[in-house]
């Protein structure tokens, strides 16, 4: 971390997506065009409404689109309320790139990869997907399991389908909880579809979503013979300062915001069991 990266910047909101009934996207530009700074997948940045608040949310571009930044945000508090109140054409302030990002040009490089994600849990994983989709060539095979409350409820949605669903070597699960009318898919919580979907153990797996579906998915892995050292996740929910001064996201003898967020999961049995 440098000095820059404790200096908001500000950025202009260009695009807003509606993902779900509570989730929005927001497209950030420099006033000037271009995307505020550079980052790698996984990393985060702090957006400052000014005079309300600011928030850490994950980046949800990848490094790879040289044009804008995006976030995909889903309203449950003050900041969040704020944010998505904004219009398009609105200023706000960004600061970052914050966090360790994921290991995708060292441990994930030339490897099957196996991606997991619950709810608005997909926003981290969607810019390391990209970034594994723009480099496709340096990685094996790509399965990405996804699943969420409800149909509405599945975030980048129409991404998935138009897009990731069409790639080369690159296969796409979802599901919803419970059946819906017009859902003709896969039906169940995400860590038994994983169990039935059964993939073999070469692979290295990324989770992320409510901590609990970590917990039961990371189970679900094990019992299909996977270790902990080939599964990674993010814990970019606990950081609030991001610079290891307020303590708000210190487990034991680590600061997410700075040992982390993305952590391999054997890492984390060297932790007290907080989250």
């Amino acid at each position: 971390m440098n000095n820059e990266t404790l200096i908001p910047k500000v950025g202009i909101v260009t695009d807003i997506r509606i993902d779900t009934p509570d989730v929005k996207t927001f497209r950030v530009e420099r006033p000037e065009g271009g995307k505020v700074f550079e980052h790698m997948p996984g990393q985060c940045a702090m957006l400052s409404v000014p005079g309300v608040g600011e928030g850490m949310f994950s980046i949800t571009s990848s490094p790879t689109n040289t044009e804008y930044m995006e976030f995909s945000i889903k309203k449950c508090g003050c900041v969040t309320n704020w944010l998505h109140a904004m219009e398009v054409g609105q200023m706000i302030t960004v600061r970052g790139p914050y966090g360790k990002n994921f290991p995708v040009d060292t441990e994930f490089k030339g490897k099957d990869l196996l991606f997991i994600a619950g709810g608005i849990g997909l926003a981290p994983l969607r810019s390391v997907i990209n970034y594994c989709r723009h480099y496709r060539d340096q990685y094996g095979k790509i399965d990405i399991v996804y699943g969420s409350r409800s149909m509405d409820d599945l975030v980048d949605y129409n991404e998935i389908i138009e897009e990731w669903c069409h790639d080369t070597g690159v296969s796409v699960h979802l599901t919803i909880d419970r059946e819906q009318e017009g859902w003709d898919g896969h039906v169940g919580f995400v860590p038994n579809f994983v169990k039935e979907l059964g993939f073999d153990t070469n692979k290295v797996a990324i989770i992320c979503g409510p901590p609990i579906m970590i917990k039961f998915t990371l189970a679900g892995l094990q019992e299909l013979g996977f270790d902990k050292t080939q599964v990674y996740t993010t814990m970019e929910l606990k950081m609030k300062c991001a610079v290891g001064k307020c303590g708000r996201c210190n487990i034991g003898h680590k600061y997410v915001c700075k040992d982390g967020p993305v952590f391999r999961c054997d890492e984390l049995d060297e932790l007290p069991d907080e989250y």
